[in-house]
């Protein structure tokens, strides 16, 4: 299946997996957890039969599979994990080490509830937390996206101008384990997209005296940060490139925002991850009405793509914005203060209505998603400029 273009019919667990195989890293260091198992397992699989060359690691919990693909990409190897809640918990710590180390890992989420009480199905939080780790973050729709944004992840960490990790997100169950229709790459296509090694500034070598992850205070501390929020920024401009680049190569059009009949809406759904779906048929539920709605899909989560958001929710009345994820104790959503950030002060901008859904694997119905569009209009008729509640729960 590597050698040609084919559609076929994969989870997106198999899908994350395939496309690794495309890449073929060159260390993989994994524990297995629901609901990201089936990745590292069927990786596994390649790596057995001879598929490919990499070095597979298994390690005994999550903490250590970050810190052997720090260890490994500090040597210049191409490295990639998979992961999901508890785990990417487990993880936090090094996940921080391995930005300031600058370590292009690409990291796959099965995004799952986190305990207590134990729940091993969809929810966003996991990932969404890790938003201040200095990771470039993406969300994906389906096993397609998640299969692409495998490859397009590889393609921005490891960009000169970034060298930063990079995760990429997909609902547990809704999305690693529903069979989809996947249209593949070639090799060749996923070669002449992605070099055949790493560009490496700085690499460990035994034949060399160097110091990687040494003391630092106060001296140089911000110094080191400040570079990473510099690279961050750049990851913004060079995931626009990658994302044009991987379009042309795919014929699939990808964006860091996807918008669905916005030209004319008065009103909007905001969401990201698997829920964009389900937005996306109210949409058209709602146009046959006579609304005026449309829908944005946020597909690039760190860095925050503040302006664009800014201009295309402009002349917008109300943005209802579906949020698989909770906060507790927060003003608003996550996503939804984020956006309230970039809006801030500017002219012409909507209110904003965050809903917290979905939490361990809930569905959203349709039905529910409109009731909460009628409320997002009514609270805006009033003049309430900022909302948040909970929907689709037990009273």
């Amino acid at each position: 299946m590597s050698g040609v273009r084919q559609v076929v019919g994969m989870t997106g667990d198999e899908a994350v997996a395939h496309a690794v195989k495309l890449v073929n890293p060159d260390v993989v260091a994994a524990y297995p957890i629901t609901p990201q198992t089936i990745i590292v397992e069927r990786y596994s699989d390649f790596v057995n039969n001879g598929e490919v060359d990499t070095s597979f690691i298994s390690v005994e919990s999550e903490h250590s599979a970050m810190s052997a693909c720090v260890g490994a990409s500090l040597t210049g190897a191409r490295v990639f994990t998979a992961t999901a809640s508890a785990g990417l918990a487990l993880m936090y710590e090094i996940l921080y080490v391995a930005s300031g180390m600058r370590c292009p890992i690409v990291l796959a989420v099965a995004n799952r509830a986190f305990s207590a009480p134990i729940n091993i199905h969809g929810e966003c939080t996991d990932q969404l937390v890790c938003r201040d780790a200095s990771w470039v973050s993406l969300f994906g729709e389906s096993a397609q996206e998640a299969y692409d944004e495998t490859i397009l992840s590889f393609k921005i960490a490891e960009h000169p101008d970034v060298m930063l990790p990079a995760m990429f997100g997909i609902e547990g169950f809704i999305v690693t384990h529903a069979l989809e229709r996947v249209e593949t790459l070639s090799k060749q296509q996923v070669e002449d997209f992605i070099p055949a090694s790493r560009i490496v500034r700085d690499r460990f070598c035994p034949d060399e005296n160097k110091t990687f992850g040494s003391l630092v205070l106060q001296d140089y501390y911000m110094e080191i940060k400040r570079q990473q929020e510099e690279a961050m920024q750049n990851a913004y401009k060079v995931t626009k490139d990658a994302m044009q680049e991987f379009s042309e190569m795919s014929g699939r059009k990808m964006e860091i925002l996807e918008k669905y009949k916005l030209e004319d809406a008065e009103y909007a759904f905001v969401s990201y991850g698997a829920t964009a779906g389900n937005a996306k048929a109210v949409v058209d539920r709602l146009r046959a009405k006579g609304e005026k709605v449309g829908a944005l899909k946020i597909r690039l989560f760190r860095p925050f793509p503040s302006l664009d958001i800014l201009q295309v929710l402009s002349g917008i009345k109300a943005a209802t914005i579906l949020d698989r994820s909770a906060t507790f104790g927060s003003p608003g959503t996550i996503v939804q203060t984020d956006i309230a950030s970039a809006l801030y002060g500017q002219e012409n901008v909507p209110s904003l209505h965050g809903y917290i859904n979905g939490l361990g694997g809930r569905v959203l119905t349709l039905p529910e998603i409109e009731e909460v569009y009628e409320k997002s209009k009514d609270y805006n008729a009033i003049g309430m400029t900022s909302t948040t509640d909970w929907v689709g729960y037990r009273k």
